[in-house]
């Protein structure tokens, strides 16, 4: 994919891919957990062999950071992440490195040959205040499409409670990082290098409330 900008050291951006013909990426608990893992592996400046799933990821010496990650979430299909670069070609050489690494997994796994993402990954700028904010809403709530798939047309059927724990419950993502709930893998994103929109909790979890009647 042919980008209008260029990644720019201190600047924030949207990154997505998906399984090529939106196929399915995530077959099972354990392959969330492997590309977790990579989240946090991959984001070094270092070379690594990863034949295994690492239970304990927060003692492994990764050297540098290439960038900064400040939310994810692993769908069924795709991927999204929310990231700042802060070293020239970072964002670029960890979406090579955990892109490539999953994959390898993947295929081997399962038996498969050829490529996993559709193409390159896609990116947007996050060029204004509003937009980055926003994106933290954006990621966080994509799991809501698993159990109500048509809630950004219709408004959210179900209870907002609900909701909530649903989200709550959903491990593959950097949600229960911001909503106090059970980290599986910490220190995959870093809050620090991102502007403080949520002083507590509680504020995080009322901005996505009010995105629960939220209908195109």
């Amino acid at each position: 994919m042919r980008r209008n900008f260029k990644f720019g050291v201190g600047e924030y951006y949207h990154i997505y891919s998906r399984g090529v013909d939106k196929r399915v990426i995530f077959v099972d608990d354990a392959d969330h957990h492997h590309f977790m893992a990579l989240l946090f592996l991959c984001n070094s400046n270092k070379r690594f062999v990863f034949r295994d799933v690492i239970s304990d990821i927060s003692n492994f010496d990764r050297g540098e950071e290439l960038l900064s990650i400040g939310a994810f979430c692993l769908m069924p299909n795709h991927v999204h992440f929310l990231v700042k670069e802060t070293n020239e070609s970072g964002i670029s050489l960890f979406c090579q490195k955990i892109f490539t690494a999953y994959s390898m997994y993947f295929n081997k796994k399962y038996s498969r040959t050829g490529s996993l993402f559709e193409g390159a990954f896609k990116a947007k700028h996050a060029d204004t205040d509003e937009y980055l904010k926003y994106l933290f809403s954006y990621i966080h709530l994509n799991p809501l499409k698993l159990l109500d798939p048509s809630w950004k047309e219709n408004g959210l059927n179900k209870a907002k409670n609900d909701a909530v724990d649903f989200l709550g419950k959903y491990q593959f993502s950097s949600y229960n990082d911001y909503a106090g709930g059970d980290v599986m893998f910490k220190n995959i994103i870093k809050k620090s290098d991102f502007p403080e929109y949520f002083i507590s909790e509680g504020e995080f979890l009322d901005n996505l409330r009010d995105w629960f009647d939220y209908s195109t």
